[in-house]
């Protein structure tokens, strides 16, 4: 039992669980029917994407300085009481049962998902 961080359409792995995607938009072009079967997510959550502003930011963010901006400025909108409740929500069930959560970003490492991670694992979230 844990969290997987993923990247959503990637190919799904045994025993992963649900697929949460953590995108402020659904995929376009898509229809909501085949979501899952695409290997896209399962579960919509866009209370844990960036907000529409903080999204631009982090796709324009060219450098370190930029990205860690982009970095304090996600962390705060998840400290809201609503995000904090769902955050605390994934990790605990991170204890019992397998999830995924996601994003459509080829780059983890500049996209909000590897903050999410962080995120999960402050909380206790097991992951993997």
């Amino acid at each position: 039992m844990a969290i997987r961080v993923v990247r959503l359409g990637s190919p799904r792995v045994a025993g992963e669980g649900v697929r949460v995607g953590t995108v402020r938009r659904p995929p376009r072009g898509v229809p909501k029917d085949e979501y899952a079967s695409r290997d896209l997510y399962d579960v919509w959550l866009p209370e844990l994407a960036p907000s529409e502003e903080l999204l631009r930011r982090g796709r324009a963010a060219a450098d370190e300085r930029s990205w860690r901006a982009f970095v304090r400025a996600y962390r705060a909108e998840m400290k809201q009481p609503d995000r904090r409740h769902l955050l605390d929500l994934l990790a605990a069930l991170s204890l019992t049962t397998s999830l995924a959560v996601g994003c459509y970003c080829a780059d983890e490492q500049r996209c909000h998902r590897s903050i999410l991670r962080e995120l999960l694992a402050e909380r206790g979230a097991r992951i993997e």
